[in-house]
């Protein structure tokens, strides 16, 4: 007879699938670092988003359930946020550390969480939230040299489509789920693939390119969200979204080991900063909309 697992066992397996779930974004994205050289960012963001449509229509066939007249609002700010933040967050990731540029783009869902806070303890995650900004943002820094204005203008600007990509992804997914999920992503990569086709031409169309285009869908797309539906389902919303908060701290640690991106004390101090927001406006705040939630 099986014995199934206890409590705690189910619980570490969980979060033990969710890390890596953001690892496994986190290593997509130094992937796609490494092909920014050839087709350029814009070129990697729409063939990642072409290659994870396909796979995520594939598993889940969207056009099963073809949603209403009125449910394709949400869907189609959706899709259209998603392929928006992708392109800018690829930019910015080609002049910002990748553990910076995650921490920047945080700032969109630390400001869905704390929209409308009032109690003392929520302005203390406000105050850490603006206290890692200024971190980052401090000019003459040290170690690293300063940031590259466009690189944090861009990471912010894909910080406010992620905060859309919560709204209305969370109106599209209470209608039709891991199926809107799946439209969402074909209606992203319909806006993102043509600007990478302007940006690198027939560059894109390489066989080495296309394969690491997969790669990189398949990292940042279909298997985190396969693991992060595993981890769902096994763990409580806020102790998901307190783990997900660990995501800069991922970044840096990816952008370390596999893109070399050495960081400042300050910086490394500025990203645990935003970290502990994330973790407290999580736990604490009290909120109608999940802080974190899908694709970076």
């Amino acid at each position: 007879m099986t014995q199934r697992p206890s409590g705690l066992a189910s619980t570490a397996l969980s979060v033990g699938v969710l890390i890596v779930a953001m690892f496994s974004f986190q290593a997509s994205a130094s992937i796609a670092v490494g092909l920014f050289g050839r087709i350029g960012p814009s070129a990697t963001a729409g063939l990642r988003l072409l290659m994870g449509a396909a796979m995520l229509a594939a598993v889940f066939r969207p056009w099963r359930t073809w949603p209403s007249g009125a449910a394709w609002r949400p869907i189609l700010a959706y899709g259209v946020s998603m392929g928006i933040m992708n392109n800018l967050f690829y930019n910015a990731l080609a002049r910002v550390p990748l553990g910076l540029a995650v921490a920047l783009e945080f700032t969109g869902p630390l400001a869905v969480a704390m929209a409308g806070s009032r109690r003392p303890i929520d302005f203390v995650w406000i105050a850490l939230a603006i206290g890692g900004l200024l971190l980052i943002l401090r000019p003459g820094q040290a170690s690293t040299g300063a940031l590259d204005p466009l690189g944090v203008v861009l990471a912010l600007a894909a910080g406010v489509c992620w905060a859309l990509y919560i709204i209305f992804g969370q109106q599209a997914g209470g209608l039709h789920g891991m199926q809107s999920t799946a439209l969402g992503m074909i209606i992203a990569s319909l806006i993102g693939t043509p600007l990478g086709l302007w940006q690198a031409g027939a560059a894109i169309l390489s066989p080495q390119v296309l394969l690491i285009g997969a790669a990189i869908g398949f990292l940042g797309s279909a298997f985190p969200y396969a693991l992060e539906m595993v981890a769902l389902t096994r763990l409580p919303s806020r102790t998901f979204g307190t783990l997900m908060s660990l995501e800069p701290a991922v970044g840096a640690l990816a952008g370390a080991v596999l893109l070399n991106q050495r960081l400042s004390l300050a910086q490394w101090l500025a990203i645990g900063a935003v970290v502990a927001a994330s973790a407290g406006a999580t736990a604490t705040i009290r909120q109608k909309t999940p802080l974190i939630s899908g694709d970076l």
